[in-house]
């Protein structure tokens, strides 16, 4: 939902700093080999699992067998493939036949063949447990965001990381800029004249976060959402969650603290630009470098976008901030607090929440005009924000009842959070589903178990039936699309964010099932996973290190200039990319490589594009192959609460 030029290099600003897009029009489908492809989930199953491989081919086929062989090449299963094609992709792969193998239960290693005038043979893959199957998500997922550290706290890991932008210790607030808007009269990046510092506004320190995506800047909107990813899916797993998944999300917990002045009632929005104005300053886009250059950056150009790097106020101190970005803030203090109790932290869950029920009370729940989200609003352009306030004062009852207070203490907290719920059923859903603009289901969940605890007050301006089945119509939407769908995709791969959407439809099925006992659609979330992790046309997982093909050329800095491009270590483990996208959005080519790129572009998939959607793994593509903190935090989730259900 919404376009997010901020996480590519190749913006309008990049283009205007002098790089040279290229008309180069992709390899078309028509014109690419029709050799045979087989698709299946390349990590692997539950033994429960529906099964399915997909056959793609140039013309209809019939009489092919197929079988399941394992590691030690035993045939456990066979069969003939229908004859009943799921319809064409594109014009070159005209048929897709689905293969059922769901009979394969045992835990081992195995492969798909095929035989016939079409011969194949799948990628390997596990039947294997859920613990197993989900948990490599949630532990990769965290290497990823220690890999997005800023700061003097960073982990080395297998990327070489090294402290960067300690200059963030020491950092001046500037007035919120003007944009220069758009030839189509949208929100642009360029900012209009120079930037100015806010008089008598003292010195911030925003060392440390995590960088947003492929760049360096680190937005509180995204941050927040990401720990609240990241501490709802530590405390699904309980005892169960890795430590490291605990720890992360205390740093990322850290930083928000940082960018929140109880004292002052100051809530700070981000820390740099992304554009300049492009005649004499640049901004992050700009540049193409490792984060720990910045410091030294001595160039006049790049003041603000290196070495000096500017921070912005969400509103000016003591006056109200736009609710969504609120919300998500307060909800990753409360989220803290309850991980603190559980841990028997008394001390320090009690500060947390007075950090989040002073935040939440700055709440301006009366907004006009654009919420504010990021400097431009354009990189996430958000447009509700009832799901935030709701899950920000179910965060914090929860929180409460965490520390022992008595039900009347959350009481008021929960009719608030019933409140944001009643609101947003009425005038938000159906809009969207589970992901960085849409925190709904998180919220009703949670309500739901907060409501049980309370033992049910009445008065509520929302029942637990009516969360409960705005969650099902949440996950049913999904489904339905994914049943016409040829590869059962529940989202929408002409669009940003598919992959986000399909993790967070995965989360939404476990956070329905949990909190109804229903198992109605635990075959679709299976789904979803397969086409995730390799189960697609383009015969890729979208997950750095999960399966035996995925993303090794992104549109990411520091994965670009420290690891391998090429699948082998060392690589960004655990990254999620946005994915495939709409055709339409790669008009014009790539562009030509940014000063300091890293060749390491592909064109191995553009004969699968179909449908109107496109993947490229080319790190000059922005809109398909960049990672990001919400997309990866989308799959720790998944995993977590997947992972949960046992």
């Amino acid at each position: 939902m919404g376009i997010r030029p901020g996480r590519g290099p190749l913006t309008a600003s990049a283009a205007g700093a002098g790089l040279l897009l290229a008309l180069v029009a992709p390899t078309t489908a028509a014109h690419a080999s029709t050799a045979a492809q087989l698709r299946t989930d390349q990590v692997g199953y539950l033994p429960t699992d529906t099964k399915i491989a997909y056959l793609m081919t140039g013309a209809a086929v019939s009489g092919e067998t197929w079988k399941v062989v394992d590691a030690a090449g035993s045939t456990v299963a066979s069969g003939t493939v229908t004859t009943t094609s799921r319809g064409s992709w594109n014009s070159a792969y005209r048929d897709v036949y689905p293969i059922d193998f769901s009979k394969v239960t045992a835990s081992g290693s195995y492969r798909v063949v095929v035989s016939g005038a079409v011969g194949v043979t799948s990628d390997t893959f596990r039947v294997e447990t859920a613990a197993a199957l989900y948990g490599s998500l949630v532990t990769n997922g965290v290497t990823f965001y220690q890999n997005q550290r800023d700061g003097k706290n960073v982990i080395p890991g297998a990327l070489g990381r090294t402290p960067s932008h300690l200059n963030d210790a020491s950092a001046t607030v500037y007035k919120t800029p003007a944009f220069i808007p758009n030839s189509d009269g949208g929100t642009g990046d360029q900012i209009s004249g120079n930037l100015v510092p806010i008089a008598g506004a003292p010195k911030v320190d925003v060392e440390g976060g995590w960088f947003d995506a492929g760049d360096y800047l680190k937005f509180t909107f995204t941050a927040a959402y990401a720990d609240d990813l990241l501490y709802s899916s530590a405390l699904a797993l309980g005892h169960s969650a890795p430590a490291s998944l605990t720890a992360e999300a205390a740093y990322g917990g850290s930083w928000l603290n940082q960018m929140w002045n109880p004292k002052t009632k100051t809530l700070y929005l981000q820390v740099g630009i992304g554009a300049g104005n492009e005649t004499t300053y640049y901004g992050d886009h700009d540049l193409w470098r490792l984060p720990q250059a910045d410091d030294s950056d001595t160039a006049k150009t790049d003041y603000y976008a290196a070495a000096h790097r500017p921070v912005f106020e969400a509103a000016a101190p003591g006056a109200k901030i736009d609710p969504d970005v609120v919300g998500r803030v307060a909800a990753a203090f409360a989220l803290a607090a309850r991980s603190d109790a559980a841990a028997g932290d008394t001390s320090g869950a009690t500060t947390e929440l007075a950090d989040a029920t002073s935040l939440y009370a700055m709440a301006n729940t009366s907004p006009s005009g654009t919420l504010e989200s990021a400097l431009p609003s354009a990189y996430y352009p958000e447009s509700i924000w009832h799901d935030a306030m709701e899950l920000a004062a179910t965060e914090i009852a929860r929180a409460q009842q965490a520390l022992g207070d008595p039900s009347s203490t959350s009481l008021p907290y929960l009719k608030q959070a019933a409140t944001w719920a009643s609101d947003y059923i009425a005038k938000d859903s159906g809009n969207d589903t589970l992901n960085l603009y849409d925190v709904s289901a998180l919220a009703h969940a949670d309500l739901a178990a907060a409501i049980t605890a309370a033992g049910s007050p009445s008065g509520l301006a929302v029942s637990k039936a009516t969360l409960i089945a705005n969650l099902k119509s949440q996950v049913a939407s999904a489904a339905k699309t994914s049943a016409a769908d040829i590869f059962r995709e529940g989202g929408d791969y002409t669009n940003f964010d598919v992959d986000s959407h399909t993790f967070g439809f995965i989360s939404t099925e476990a956070l329905y099932q949990h909190a109804s006992g229903d198992t109605e659609f635990a075959a679709f979330a299976g789904e979803q996973r397969d086409w995730l992790l390799g189960g697609n046309a383009w015969g890729t997982s979208f997950v750095v290190g999960e399966g035996t093909t995925f993303p090794d050329c992104m549109g990411s800095q520091i994965p670009n200039l420290l690891g391998s491009t090429n699948g082998h270590s060392p690589i960004d483990s655990g990254a999620v990319v946005n994915g495939p996208n709409g055709t339409a959005n790669f008009t014009g080519g790539l562009g030509s490589l940014q000063s300091g790129m890293k060749s390491c572009e592909r064109d191995s998939f553009t004969a699968f594009t179909g449908h109107g959607g496109e993947y490229v793994d080319d790190v000059r593509s922005w809109q398909s192959s960049e990672p990001a903190l919400d997309m990866t935090g989308s799959a720790i989730l998944a995993g977590a609460l997947q992972e949960s259900l046992g």
